[in-house]
């Protein structure tokens, strides 16, 4: 099983897909496909969970979209994960949510149900995550229905195109 320590989130027209380019800490480089249903069921467990860590404080809604604004703030744009042309890419089946004191750790099965690459997540980079998933999502044109209004209003108002990439 592959640690991922960084990734590329890209949606492919093509394939009508996400394609995750992960990166272990050796270098060694894996892509994973994800469709718009998975990722559908999923979003909704990480959005959960992030809610989940802000308690029953009043003003909930309000402190989630802070706390996503803050963290597309603060993203900063990085090289992209590159994977060679030999890398077998695989799609995702399932995928399992572990918690962790620091966070989330997502296992990412294949067929059969074999973990092909795991991902560890803090809320900060969570979130960070969350915002490039979306806005992949807005650009592929799925249906946003399963995002909650804090990630939607997250984010910033159009602005003329840039040629960064955030990974």
């Amino acid at each position: 099983m592959t640690e991922l320590q960084r990734i590329t989130t890209e949606y492919s027209e093509a394939e009508d897909r996400l394609r995750l380019a992960g990166e272990d800490a050796q270098g060694q480089t894996v892509v994973l496909w994800l469709t718009q249903r998975l990722l559908s069921r999923l979003v909704a467990h990480l959005c959960r969970w992030l809610e989940q860590q802000g308690g029953n404080a009043p003003l909930v809604e309000v402190r989630q979209e802070f706390a996503q604004q803050k963290a597309r703030a603060e993203l900063a744009p990085q090289p992209p994960v590159r994977a060679d042309a030999e890398t077998q890419g695989v799609l995702v089946h399932s995928v399992d949510l572990k918690r962790s004191r620091a966070g989330l750790v997502l296992h990412f099965k294949g067929v059969g149900g074999n973990v092909v690459a795991s991902l560890k997540l803090q809320p900060k980079p969570l979130r960070q995550w969350l915002n490039i998933v979306y806005d992949q999502y807005l650009q592929a044109g799925w249906p946003t229905t399963v995002w909650p209004a804090w990630v939607a209003e997250a984010k910033p108002a159009a602005t003329p195109a840039r040629a960064a990439v955030l990974h």
